[in-house]
């Protein structure tokens, strides 16, 4: 697979000239700096490829053209959005670009609520703990109706498939949890879920939430609010609506749409998720059957999801994925989760890269949310004196793309394919 690495533009402290040393040879990158909503001009687009290219690498996946949230739930001017949609995707096909990466989530691009947690090595991942992140929904938030939907939701769902009716594993009860939990939060721990679920995890994208946002929670509300009566079945016929309106231009400049699953895979804050299973990837594959309408197969998010066999999933979708996340998820036996050593966890990342390879060579892969190291300046909460953002780290990303880079050597020899280290001699 072609070896590429989320990079956030000519103000990220890590370098091209630093990914290119590492073997990186695409970049999966935006235009972080055009406002939601507006088109991308041909102008700005020749702009940042010329200059990935300056460095030998050459802008290989957008991630993301946003979708506004209008198109998502379907507001009044949706048209006018999907035709702005429209115009930046036949600019970046002029130059050259012909692959986006996108998400069809309501309000949250993806949640965690530990950005630092402590793993048995020394270094820390991102963490999703479910107490954690009832209690900003019930104290924080205040969503009416969220006591009542955590009172009945299903534990037996976050429990990893086998494991699922064993007696030893009694049902979680994530309300009692959170209202313990409640008894030793405080407005330092309330600010710190605020920042890790609105604000680190969504500012650096071209998202709804920024850095210095004032009154976020009042933000996040108001957002929510969109989402009224916006149910699972009208949620889908919106991403269908979406992606018929685009497809003709899909196809007139050779667009491939590859929709990233959701992150995590499950229902929260009332809001439905359309994008979490095997049968939600079928169901969109098939509403707008064209070869342009694809899959991001983001192992990390799929293998979140107790209940998705990951492995069986990349065989299924292979021939409709035009991009691969490879990371992968630890599920703790309570259903929180943790990212997992790329070498590790649910996903499988050695089967998932002979399967992907077999299907396609050219693939366009980077490796996802890597470890903070101890000795990585600044820490992960000091992001002002290294530069990276939440999970996206150069060390740790560093690190995993060396385990999946000797992973793909060793497959590409079982396969009888040629592997080639960029920038050496053999």
């Amino acid at each position: 697979m072609e070896r590429t690495w989320r990079w956030f533009g000519k103000k990220d402290k890590i370098t091209l000239a630093m990914l290119r040393q590492i073997g990186v040879e695409g970049i999966v990158t935006a235009l972080h700096d055009v406002p939601l909503g507006e088109v991308w001009t041909r102008e700005k687009i020749r702009d940042l490829r010329e200059y990935i290219e300056s460095y030998g690498m050459r802008w290989s996946v957008v991630e993301s053209l946003p979708v506004t949230e209008t198109i998502k739930y379907g507001g009044p001017d949706r048209d006018e959005q999907i035709a702005v949609y429209k115009e930046s995707l036949r600019n970046l096909a002029a130059e050259g670009i012909h692959c986006i990466c996108y998400n069809f989530m309501p309000v949250l691009d993806w949640a965690r609520t530990d950005l630092a947690h402590k793993n048995p090595n020394g270094a820390s991942n991102l963490y999703f703990n479910y107490a954690e992140f009832a209690y900003f929904d019930i104290y924080i938030l205040k969503r009416e109706g969220a006591r009542e939907e955590w009172a009945n939701f299903d534990s037996e769902q976050l429990k990893v498939n086998g494991e699922k009716s064993a007696t030893t594993q009694p049902k979680r009860d994530i309300l009692a949890e959170c209202d313990e939990l409640a008894k030793t939060m405080t407005p330092e721990k309330d600010h710190e879920l605020v920042e890790n679920i609105v604000i680190k995890t969504q500012g650096f994208v071209s998202g709804n939430f920024h850095e210095g946002d004032e009154a976020p929670v009042q933000k996040f509300r108001e957002f929510l609010d969109l989402y009224k009566g916006i149910d699972k079945a009208r949620l889908r016929e919106n991403m269908k609506y979406f992606l018929e309106a685009i497809m003709p231009v899909c196809d007139e400049c050779d667009m491939n749409m590859c929709v990233h699953p959701d992150d995590p895979p499950i229902e929260i804050l009332g809001l439905p998720r359309i994008v979490r299973t095997a049968d939600d990837i079928r169901w969109f594959l098939n509403a707008v059957p064209n070869r342009h309408n694809g899959l991001t197969f983001c192992a990390g998010s799929l293998s979140a999801g107790a209940y998705n066999n990951v492995v069986e999933m990349a065989r299924e979708f292979a021939p409709r994925t035009h991009f691969v996340h490879l990371r992968s998820c630890h599920i703790f036996p309570n259903g929180d989760f943790t990212e997992a050593s790329h070498l590790g966890g649910r996903a499988d990342l050695i089967e998932l890269c002979r399967i992907f390879e077999k299907e396609n060579p050219r693939l366009p892969m980077r490796v996802d949310h890597g470890m903070t190291f101890t000795d990585e300046p600044g820490g992960i909460m000091d992001e002002s004196s290294h530069g990276h953002n939440a999970g996206y780290t150069l060390l740790g990303r560093m690190f995993a793309l060396g385990q999946v880079q000797g992973i793909l050597a060793t497959v590409d020899r079982e396969l009888g394919i040629a592997y080639k280290q960029p920038g050496f001699f053999d």
